[in-house]
């Protein structure tokens, strides 16, 4: 049975209170890492952001010493790309992950790999990164001695895919040096922590849907494989069947969401909210008009994170910024009216009390509307 026709607005309101950014939320950032389905952490540093922008008194000690004690971690899970996620929810959701992984080696690295016996080469790395963290490099020349025809790089890029790892700090730790990725087996990092304790894959994949949907609902069955990077989810939201509660889209699409899930009026305010880079909200739909009202692509810059990212005006993403010699730029694509300057501005000065403190003067400007 479907449920009405959502608006645009609807969706957008929905997405925002989701992903806490309505008000900031009186969460400690343990629980809203596990509310949230974790943060995108490509950009090391970004997550800070990311949680400072959600949660009510966020520091950055909190986050520090939830990856310093494990509780957090970085790792390759949804899309191959890094996340921040509770270790609870790695240990879960990680086997549903392999064959995606082992597709992607076999695409990217297999031509440098023939003639490499990968189950020899995963327990050659295993025993390895079981001892001691290592970065690629690393790895990949303490690998290279047995198999000396073929590219180091590649042989720790395999491992990367064959062993279920964990980015250890000190990299993601803000205030420390921008430290290359070193990676442990994670089952060493965890140690005491049982991974024979994740459920069955089929009611793994129940579990991620319904977390997906918890974070970013109402959703489409493409969202939640665009979000996760796996496929076939149609099978795990007919099982799931009357847990599920049926919506429309604004384009007819079906969506699907928790049936006591929070759904707010969609004429609630939105204040503006600065995003970091890779935020999850731009990135976990395949529909992504609920946040984006325009065609550009979403800003993927390489770097540490935390001195950049995108503005939501209103709920949508209305313009980009960028903390550089001590100031704030604000970037708009449109023209922001005086109230919306003022509020922006004065986010703008709490970022930068968060991202810059030495900081004396909180100097935020805003640069010409550009177009395109």
């Amino acid at each position: 049975m479907t449920h009405g026709r959502l608006s645009p607005r609807a969706l957008n309101r929905a997405a925002l209170d989701r992903q806490l950014l309505l008000d900031r939320a009186p969460l400690a950032a343990l629980d809203a890492v596990g509310r949230l389905a974790g943060l995108q952490a490509q950009a090391p540093l970004a997550p800070y952001v990311g949680l400072w922008t959600r949660l009510a008194g966020f520091r950055h000690e909190e986050l520090k010493e939830l990856i310093t004690e494990r509780a957090v971690l970085r790792a390759h899970l949804m899309r191959n790309t890094v996340h921040l996620v509770d270790a609870g929810d790695y240990l879960r959701f990680r086997p549903l992950y392999q064959p995606l992984l082992t597709r992607h080696l076999a695409g990217n690295f297999g031509k440098n790999l023939i003639g490499v016996d990968l189950a020899e080469l995963a327990a050659a790395a295993a025993d390895l990164l079981g001892q001691t963290p290592l970065t690629r490099p690393e790895l990949g020349a303490r690998l290279a001695p047995r198999w000396p025809d073929h590219d180091p790089a590649s042989l720790a890029y395999a491992a990367s895919h064959l062993l279920p790892l964990v980015q250890v700090p000190p990299r993601g730790l803000w205030g420390e040096p921008n430290h290359r990725a070193a990676f442990m087996l994670a089952n060493a990092w965890l140690a005491g922590r049982d991974p024979s304790a994740s459920p069955a894959p089929a009611q793994a994949a129940e579990q991620l849907v319904l977390r997906y949907l918890a974070a970013y609902g109402p959703a489409s069955v493409a969202d939640a494989q665009a979000w996760s990077g796996l496929s076939r989810l149609r099978e795990v939201t007919d099982r799931l069947g009357s847990r599920l509660r049926a919506f429309t889209g604004p384009d007819g699409t079906d969506l699907l969401d928790l049936p006591d899930a929070p759904r707010p009026d969609p004429d609630v305010p939105a204040p503006p909210r600065f995003l970091p880079e890779y935020d999850n909200l731009l990135l976990s739909y395949a529909e992504r008009s609920r946040v984006i009202p325009h065609r550009r692509p979403v800003p993927l810059p390489p770097g540490h994170g935390g001195c950049g990212g995108t503005l939501l005006v209103d709920g949508l993403w209305q313009a980009d910024w960028k903390i550089s010699d001590g100031v704030l730029k604000i970037e708009p694509f449109i023209s922001l009216g005086p109230a919306d300057r003022d509020a922006v501005a004065a986010e703008g000065e709490r970022l930068l009390g968060f991202a810059a403190p030495a900081i004396a003067v909180r100097d935020v400007r805003f640069v010409p509307v550009r177009s395109g």
